[in-house]
């Protein structure tokens, strides 16, 4: 047999045994994972249930579901052991910040520009007054504005029906 006719089949089972071998792989860091649960520890089961771990036995874990809520499950169904501040950030919605120490920067820049002091420029008296930066009705636009708008409009020629615009 030649070489060449056996490359093919060769591969193959090289593949396969690569396979095999990180599944192989997987499956003892979960029977580590399961082996190494602790009372305390919060814990998703297959099925997506948390709970906290009460008891572990040798092929059974008491589980605490809540109050006056323990469940029994095989250890083959806990799907993963979680960290104590991801525990709480899903179950309790408690976010573990590690910024607390900083400094807190307001929302807006009034608080950086206030100071104690009063003023007596006249400047600063009229910066309290409200800005409108809002679109103006047509019955606040001065007359002047209406009256070039209408000559305008008279300028223009009117359409028929066979015209229209291209705009």
């Amino acid at each position: 047999m030649n070489i060449v006719t056996l490359l093919p089949f060769i591969v193959l089972i090289g593949a396969m045994f690569l396979m095999t071998r990180s599944a192989k792989r997987k499956q003892q860091a979960a029977a580590q994972m399961r082996n190494d649960m602790q009372p305390g520890t919060g814990v998703r089961t297959i099925g997506g249930m948390y709970a906290t771990v009460k008891e572990v036995n040798e092929e059974t874990v008491l589980l605490d579901a809540g109050p006056g809520v323990e469940l029994l499950f095989a250890k083959n169904s806990i799907g993963a052991v979680l960290s104590d501040d991801e525990y709480n950030r899903i179950v309790h919605g408690i976010e573990h910040d590690l910024k607390t120490d900083e400094s807190v920067v307001p929302d807006d820049a009034s608080s950086l520009t206030e100071t104690d002091e009063p003023s007596d420029d006249a400047s600063a008296a009229s910066d309290d007054k409200p800005i409108d930066l809002g679109k103006k009705d047509a019955a606040d636009e001065p007359a002047d504005d209406t009256e070039a708008a209408a000559a305008k409009a008279e300028e223009e020629p009117k359409k028929t029906d066979g015209e229209t615009d291209a705009k």
